[in-house]
């Protein structure tokens, strides 16, 4: 079963309400996901932090109903 790109992008928000995601489908399959996170919430954190706090917002999702995520984390130029 594949994770629709609104329902990540939801999950997401719901978790970093500032966040601007951007997400791509990288196979056309539903299972293989390419997204783009900014927030202020990254800011001090390590890339691996980041990325931490993106893959808790998908609530164990990750590997299961979500197959591929290649996740790139940034804060946002101000």
């Amino acid at each position: 079963m594949a994770m629709d790109a609104h329902d990540i992008e939801a999950m997401i928000k719901a978790a970093l309400p500032d966040a601007v995601v951007e997400i791509k489908d990288l196979a056309g399959d539903g299972d293989h996901y390419a997204a783009t996170v900014t927030s202020a919430a990254f800011k001090g954190k390590s890339r691996v932090q980041q990325h931490q706090m993106v893959y808790a917002a998908l609530k164990g999702n990750m590997g299961g109903v979500l197959h591929a995520l290649a996740l790139t984390t940034a804060v946002p130029q101000n």
